[in-house]
């Protein structure tokens, strides 16, 4: 089980003192809490792309290239890369030369964002978003598996004998997750790639999501990747944590009352009785994720969003200590009871290769074995 923190690098004023953090303290920031989610245990830092204020990730690969400099354990990936909006070509290159940089300490999220102005921008359409996905996906997937790939297809530029550089480290590429809050479709694609599947479940009921990643674990099992239970499955999830829980309610709900995805809305109350938000002491933050498994089964990987909605530095770091130090360790713990054996460990570079080596051995004895082979 991976434990993390996701990002959507927003620039938000404080409530609390009505100061604004610059782009460049925002982008500093960024690296300050990606070093320190290794330095308290993480496994995993991942960081949105956006190409709109109030975010400043436009260039998630270069930030996560600065701090994999800095880091040794550290997975770095995104949440999300835009698969709609930007060329496969360049996602299969940046992705391929970031993962030589973090030896291998890489994955991917694929996602069509949700910000509708973007397509415009990259001559798109935001009507086209699915099969944007799908068709950008397919190339991309060939791209990082063939050595010369022969391409047409609808939304860009023929290819013919092409070769993206530099090739994944080890031939083997960073491992996909595709991103959704309401799609059955990428679910679906998902699935038929034998993919991860990363539900960010923060804004709508669990009942929304645990029938979307029932949708692919089944079609995962359909495609004959495994058994539904061995799907890869990721959540999302959000917390604010003080010793004790009337003093994480009050110092967090300035905050959660003016952020801007859900602040002037539902009631800190109601939202966190709808949604994975738990605003408390950390063993309460403990018992609600504890509990997600009986929700949606045995998964791989859990990240939490920290740093949003005008939280200083500081605090979030002081947050990212508590996380590190008093929850995830316990989490680690109640995730491996009773786990069962035949379910994956979150995906590593490491863990691929290997995959990929068994496998290769297993062709090679069926091969050695088939009739018409003479063998001794």
């Amino acid at each position: 089980m991976q434990f993390g923190i996701f990002t959507v690098s927003d620039v938000t004023t404080d409530p609390t003192n009505n100061t604004t953090p610059t782009e460049h303290e925002r982008i500093k920031a960024l690296v300050a809490i990606g070093k320190k989610a290794e330095e308290v245990g993480l496994d995993v830092f991942a960081l949105g792309e956006h190409h709109n204020p109030p975010f400043v990730s436009s260039s998630p690969t270069t930030t996560l290239a600065y701090i994999a400099a800095q880091t040794e354990k550290l997975i770095l990936s995104t949440s999300t890369t835009l698969i709609t909006t930007n060329d496969p070509v360049k996602i299969a290159e940046d992705f391929a030369m970031l993962q030589h940089l973090a030896d291998g300490r890489v994955d991917v999220m694929m996602g069509r964002g949700n910000t509708g102005p973007v397509y415009p921008w990259f001559g798109k359409d935001i009507r086209e978003g699915i099969p944007l996905a799908i068709e950008n996906y397919a190339l991309l997937h060939r791209l990082w598996r063939e050595d010369y790939v022969d391409w047409q297809g609808k939304f860009r530029a023929p290819l013919q004998g092409f070769q993206s550089t530099p090739r994944p480290l080890d031939d083997v590429p960073p491992f996909v997750w595709h991103g959704s809050i309401r799609s059955p479709e990428i679910a679906e694609q998902a699935a038929y790639y034998g993919d991860g599947f990363f539900a960010n479940n923060i804004f709508w009921p669990k009942e929304h999501y645990m029938q979307l990643i029932a949708y692919y674990r089944q079609r995962f099992e359909h495609y004959g990747h495994g058994s539904a239970d061995q799907a890869i499955v990721g959540l999302g999830g959000q917390a604010f944590m003080a010793k004790n829980s009337q003093d994480a309610v009050k110092q967090f709900r300035p905050y959660f009352d003016n952020a801007p995805v859900y602040g002037h809305g539902p009631t800190m109350e109601d939202f966190t009785e709808q949604t994975p938000l738990t605003v408390g002491s950390p063993q309460q933050v403990i018992d609600r994720y504890a509990a997600m498994r009986d929700y949606y089964g045995d998964y791989q990987r859990q990240l939490f969003l920290m740093d949003h909605a005008g939280l200083p530095l500081k605090t979030v770091l002081e947050q990212l200590d508590i996380l590190g130090e008093e929850v995830v360790p316990v989490l680690r713990k109640e995730f491996a009871k009773n786990r069962p054996a035949h379910v994956p460990d979150g995906p590593t570079h490491a863990n691929l290769v290997a995959q990929r080596d068994a496998a290769a051995l297993v062709k090679a004895a069926d091969d050695a074995t088939a009739p018409g082979v003479l063998t001794k």
